[in-house]
């Protein structure tokens, strides 16, 4: 089951630093708008120290992480629903994407240039935030003159549609985005279907200077992003893109003894990746033996066999049951013959909703 993760924001805000850092695929990052043209995507593992604890468990011959896409997309300017800058090009991209982590500057640097030509944070976010919004209205405009004509005819399905559609332009020109305008689940199976841009889930990325990550609190602009997004319900991540740059070159050992002498406890990194592997609501399983253990990602809520159906689809279709143990009783166990033996590996059915941490054992038959 895999994320993509949209990194978005203006021009020269640290995007592209931020990229390079998270998958150390050098994505270009040059001190001009639009060095990015094409989607950058990178393969990363999502952090998980339980993993690292089971395999020094269970001693298997190989560990498998669990790991999701990071997509840098180019820098949107004012007008990029109309065109602007490469506009269309970049709006298709975020469409590709199953959520947004928007990218805002907190940091004075005369050396780098803003496209705006002076620093707002909110300024920023709401050039983006409108133009996502104007390229939403624009699809719902095109429906709502369908429905509305489907609907004078007394369609049941129709006169729903249009209902939706109503909402939805009504939310939208007063700048709503479409995750924020309240429909019933009925209504929202209908708005899915337009794939909106300000439906996706997002999550903000506050960059800060060198300087400033240990106390970035107290720095004015992560202040105002923050209540910006606590408005939405939207969750804020601070980093120093500089920073993690740096980080990405150090081994494990190293990185911690940085992250130390900064005063951290995590790199805004390992902050970012789970921030964005929880936003649409992903939790982590895990299968151990001797050849190897290993993290799946799963959708909460997901029942035994749809979990089984990650691993292979045979799994799903053959599903008896699923030998089952959390990590924490594993883990106090010292062994999963030891954790048996504690009463702790329970079997489930097909109506188990799998949790979080789960050690599971699939026992299928097709």
């Amino acid at each position: 089951m895999s994320l993509t993760a949209g990194i978005v924001g203006l021009p020269n805000v640290g995007k592209s630093t931020l990229f390079n850092a998270i998958t150390r695929a050098g994505a270009e990052a040059a001190n001009y708008p639009f060095c990015t043209i094409d989607p950058n995507v990178g393969i990363v593992e999502v952090p998980d120290e339980r993993l690292t604890k089971l395999t020094e468990v269970v001693k298997p011959k190989k560990t498998i992480p669990t790991a999701f896409e990071f997509t840098d997309i180019a820098g949107i300017v004012k007008g990029a629903n109309e065109g602007e800058g490469l506009g269309n090009q970049f709006l298709s991209h975020i469409r590709q994407v199953d959520a947004i982590c928007q990218v805002v500057r907190c940091f004075d640097d005369e050396n780098v240039t803003h496209v705006s030509g002076k620093i707002d944070p909110i300024d920023d976010i709401e050039i983006i935030n409108l133009e996502l919004i104007l390229a939403d209205l624009e699809t719902v405009n095109r429906r709502y003159e369908r429905a509305e004509k489907l609907a004078r005819q007394k369609d049941k399905e129709a006169v729903q549609e249009f209902n939706v559609m109503k909402k939805l332009k009504e939310g939208l020109e007063a700048e709503v985005p479409a995750r924020s305008i309240e429909l019933s689940e009925d209504e929202q199976g209908i708005a899915n279907q337009l794939h909106l841009l300000t439906a996706k889930p997002i999550l903000y990325v506050a960059n800060v200077s060198e300087d400033e990550i240990a106390d970035a609190n107290n720095n004015e602009y992560v202040q105002v992003v923050q209540k910006f997004a606590a408005k939405e319900g939207a969750e804020v991540i601070v980093v120093s893109a500089k920073i993690e740059e740096e980080i990405a070159e150090l081994d494990q050992e190293e990185k911690e003894m940085f992250l130390e002498e900064l005063g951290i406890a995590d790199s805004g990194l390992d902050l970012l990746i789970r921030a964005s592997y929880n936003l649409l609501g992903f939790a982590t399983y895990f299968t151990a033996g001797e050849q190897e253990v290993r993290a799946w990602t799963f959708k909460k809520g997901m029942k035994a066999p749809q979990a089984a159906g990650i691993i292979h689809t045979d799994f799903e279709r053959g599903f008896i049951r699923a030998e089952t143990v959390s990590y924490d009783d594993l883990m106090d166990g010292g062994s999963m013959s030891q954790a048996r033996d504690n009463g702790k590996v329970r079997l489930e059915g097909k109506e188990y909703i799998v949790k979080d941490g789960d050690v599971i054992h699939f026992r299928f038959n097709v």
